[in-house]
């Protein structure tokens, strides 16, 4: 895979805080927002809630330092990050539909624009890491 050099200032400081955010999200999937998790993981999902919480907070915590880190993996980080944020998307989409009041969502209306807002967190990474164009960009070419 071809290493990109040049990553503008905007992207660091957007992969860092994303990074960060996952790391205080996942760590709170562990302790002091476990509840507001739990009430959002799917019925249909064939594990108990609680280990999908869990194994979520683990995954979470893992991308966010991942995002920090590991500079010169980036663009798979970026990939990795954006998979994350289409695996949880039922769960929001599982809280919406089942009106569960959770994280201060407390209206079908809040709800609802979460669900509009989550594809943003799928550009985030791919933008932030240069995973796109690490991927799709032209041979030759940095950002």
């Amino acid at each position: 895979m071809e290493t990109f050099n040049h990553y503008s200032k905007t992207q660091n400081i957007f992969r860092i805080l994303l990074g960060c955010l996952l790391l205080f999200t996942g760590i709170g999937h562990l302790s002091f927002v476990r509840t507001d998790f739990l009430a959002q993981v799917p019925e249909w999902v064939p594990i108990e809630d609680g280990l999908v919480v869990l194994l979520s907070g683990i995954a979470e915590i893992s991308i966010g330092l991942s995002l920090i880190f590991l500079k010169r993996y980036r663009v798979a980080v970026g990939w990795v990050a954006a998979i994350f944020f289409v695996a949880i998307f039922p769960g929001n989409y599982a809280q919406y539909t089942n009106k569960v009041d959770a994280f201060g969502l407390n209206s079908d209306g809040l709800r609802l624009t979460r669900l509009f807002l989550h594809p943003l967190l799928v550009i985030w990474p791919l933008w932030s890491c240069g995973s796109w164009s690490g991927v799709f960009g032209k041979k030759g070419t940095s950002q």
